[in-house]
């Protein structure tokens, strides 16, 4: 009957450690966005990268680069231009682009002849950039933590999801990841028509000077 009873309290015991033993409170999803959007409109400089799954409805199909909060950036860009896919390398220093295909030599384009096609350094515009996205948002949810970052999901608009993805067409539901200790986003996860989109940020705050190409004049 000792035994018995004994083996009642263990079990009862080991419930109870289970029950008190959960995970930390998981903050509120609006409160968590808010953040977020505030601690990206504070970034100096960041290493970013977009790549497609599948074959989502949007020209660009892979990008990768650095920007500064001045607006500067270089990287490369893949679009899709008349069913060919182009790869672009860029260097936007000031009011000038300079750009070249995988052959021929460095062109140069106005910011404003970019903003028709697509320009990666509205990404850390504090109007337009990856923090108005955030704020667009509808009804966040944070669903977990994973990795040091808490996951969310929520509804973007396609008006303000033009500066990170151009050609989206309908709002999308999507996943963000944010950082506990910084607030800052890692990636976003944007499931389109006929495949997907990830944005990842990464080297936040790092020194970073955007400079023309050598061949440039």
């Amino acid at each position: 009957m000792l035994r018995k009873l004994l083996l009642v309290l263990l079990l009862f015991a080991g419930l109870t450690a289970c029950s008190s033993s959960g995970g930390e409170e998981l903050p509120a999803g609006p409160d968590l966005i808010k953040k977020a959007a505030e601690a990206m409109r504070s970034v100096k400089s960041a290493a970013f990268s977009i790549s497609t799954e599948g074959k989502p409805n949007v020209p660009l199909k892979k990008a990768d680069g650095r920007l500064t909060a001045e607006g500067d950036a270089d990287g490369t860009i893949s679009l899709e231009v008349l069913g060919s896919l182009q790869e672009i390398t860029f260097a936007l220093v000031g009011d000038t682009v300079h750009f070249k295909g995988p052959t021929g030599g460095f062109q140069t384009l106005t910011r404003k002849e970019l903003a028709q096609i697509y320009d990666p350094s509205l990404i850390l515009d504090p109007t337009k950039g990856v923090a108005q996205v955030l704020e667009s948002g509808a009804d966040p949810q944070v669903q977990a933590e994973e990795d040091g970052a808490y996951r969310v999901a929520t509804a973007l608009s396609e008006q303000t999801l033009g500066s990170l993805v151009p050609g989206v067409t309908q709002p999308v539901n999507a996943t963000v990841w944010i950082d506990k200790a910084s607030s800052r986003i890692t990636k976003l996860d944007l499931p389109l028509q006929g495949g997907s989109v990830s944005v990842a940020f990464s080297d936040y705050d790092a020194p970073v000077q955007i400079t023309p190409p050598p061949t440039a004049g």
